[in-house]
């Protein structure tokens, strides 16, 4: 498995930690067998509920960008330094925003968002050549 296709797996798995974060904030704010209930008379959400359901909505926009780009890449054959650094890139910078956005902390969220986008630019650069 390419270095690449490592860092999709370790991606993935960071999504599923965030979901399961989303869905502890739900028992902590319902109760598990309301949440496991149909969910139609569930309290108003909590602060923590609401940035979770944020924090994994975000994720789940940004993986639409990664994702296709590391399949191409796979598929295409193409592994270089410039599609690693991306791959990494994109992982630890998602990474980070989890945190910070999963805290509340101000002002550094945005910029772990966007190293995630430079990321994906790099990998989207090296797949048409542009860097190599």
């Amino acid at each position: 498995m390419t270095v690449e296709l490592t860092y999709l797996a370790y991606t993935i798995a960071l999504f599923f930690v965030v979901v399961l974060a989303q869905a502890f904030t739900g028992i902590q704010t319902n109760g598990g067998l309301a949440m496991a209930n149909n969910r139609d008379n569930l309290k108003p959400p909590s602060v923590a509920q609401l940035r979770m359901k944020r924090l994994t909505d975000n994720y789940r926009e940004n993986l639409w960008f990664f994702v296709p780009l590391i399949l191409i890449a796979a598929i295409a054959d193409i592994s270089n330094q410039w599609t690693v650094l991306g791959a990494q890139v994109f992982f630890w910078s998602r990474l980070g925003h989890a945190i910070w956005y999963a805290f509340g902390w101000p002002i550094v969220r945005p910029l772990f968002w966007l190293a995630g986008v430079i990321g994906c630019v790099l990998i989207f650069l090296s797949l048409f050549g542009i860097i190599a």
